[in-house]
């Protein structure tokens, strides 16, 4: 369902707070998930980059709710990043 996955992301995108950066090369912010769906696997990948990095989750999820930090230590000097948000239906979401 589209909508649910636009709606959803929507909430989490509007809640990723950007916090200062633990160093020049890693990015470090909050995802908070105010959707009403777990999130099961995310993946943020430089602007420019053709294909996905891995799963920042890894084997955790993002439930409905809750909020992680997460620290993407990459080596790279910039910060903008397009995201994969993969819902517990199986809905995914990109944002480039």
């Amino acid at each position: 369902m589209i909508l649910k996955g636009v709606g959803a992301v929507g909430a989490v995108l509007a809640l990723l707070a950007v916090s200062a950066t633990a160093s020049a090369e890693d990015l470090v912010f909050d995802l908070k998930n105010h959707s009403s769906f777990d999130v099961t696997e995310f993946y943020a990948s430089p602007t420019g980059v053709d294909d996905w990095e891995d799963d920042v989750l890894g084997q955790d999820v993002l439930a409905a709710g809750d909020d992680v930090e997460i620290t993407i230590g990459d080596g790279r000097t910039q910060c903008r990043y397009d995201l994969k948000f993969v819902f517990d239906d199986g809905d995914e979401v990109e944002r480039k």
